[in-house]
């Protein structure tokens, strides 16, 4: 006779519970709650509230959003900051894919190498700013070479466009390595077959580039251009370290301006609206780039 278990259709069995898979995602679920969900939902209770930090709160409904919407210096550091974002994520992406393809290939000392340029990742980007302030800053090491030859000196630090330009250097130097790593587990995800048939057809490098590459790298290239475009919006410890802010404020960008409004000024409540409105933006943005690469689907 047969038990009911065995005349059970397979599909139709009943899963049993498994505790073990929740156990291991149970720490990180703590502290992305802890650090980001809870302080998210406090920022967005502030943001309608007059809040100094000190004195209780006190409901003011959409007024720090008006605040926000006709803050001059709020739009301005916004402004840099996209154009910041604009210049730095092309780069980054172009230079990361140019060493990751450098890099798989069958060349002498490789593994040396893919740590050197992975290596400015393992650092804190205060320390990035203070080690590239030491070689930009009036007497650093690139005006002391200088010097040498007798060349003027550069205002790498005090100039508006050199220090954008310094930022941007040292931004670069400092994130290169980590989409580099993205990029190289793309390429070898790539079969090589592909390569194979276009060489065999008389196709170019350059062709199998365009042709091939680019195309199945085209959720890997959405990823990279997403997380460099959020990154770039957020930063704030390298600038702080590398320029202050400085010139004047020609290297405030949004955060910097958003932490100088609620911890120096203490306007929390103006500084939680500000921080919804760029996460709105940010969102949007990821929401626009989702759409047109349609999720990177290749």
């Amino acid at each position: 006779m047969a038990t009911g278990t065995a005349t059970m259709k397979p599909g139709k069995r009943k899963k049993k519970f498994q505790l073990t898979p929740y156990l291991f995602v149970l720490p990180n679920f703590l502290i992305f709650s802890i650090f980001i969900i809870v302080p998210t939902i406090m920022g967005f209770i502030y943001s309608f509230n007059e809040y100094d930090g000190l004195n209780p709160m006190e409901f003011i409904g959409i007024e720090n959003y008006m605040n926000v919407f006709t803050n001059e210096m709020f739009w301005s550091a916004l402004g840099k900051t996209a154009l910041y974002a604009a210049i730095v994520v092309p780069l980054i992406y172009c230079l990361s894919l140019a060493v990751a393809m450098l890099l798989i290939q069958e060349i002498r000392l490789k593994g040396f190498f893919r740590a050197i340029f992975y290596w400015p990742t393992m650092i804190s980007f205060i320390i990035v700013g203070l080690t590239w302030k030491w070689i930009f800053g009036d007497l650093g090491i690139l005006n002391y070479i200088l010097s040498l030859f007798g060349a003027d000196t550069i205002p790498f630090l005090s100039s508006p466009f050199y220090a954008n330009l310094s930022v941007i250097i040292a931004t670069v130097w400092s994130r290169l390595g980590f989409f580099m790593v993205i990029f190289m587990a793309g390429l070898q995800a790539i079969p090589g077959d592909y390569y194979e048939a276009a060489h065999l057809d008389g196709a170019s490098k350059l062709r199998s580039f365009w042709s091939i590459t680019l195309p199945l790298l085209k959720p890997t290239s959405f990823l990279v251009i997403m997380i460099s475009l959020i990154d770039a919006f957020k930063s704030y410890p390298l600038m702080f370290a590398l320029t202050g802010g400085g010139p004047g404020r020609e290297t405030t960008f949004i955060v910097q301006y958003i932490y100088e409004v609620g911890f120096m000024r203490q306007e929390l409540g103006v500084a939680s609206a500000m921080s919804v409105v760029l996460f709105v933006i940010i969102s949007l943005f990821t929401i626009l780039q989702f759409r047109l690469a349609k999720g990177g689907a290749v």
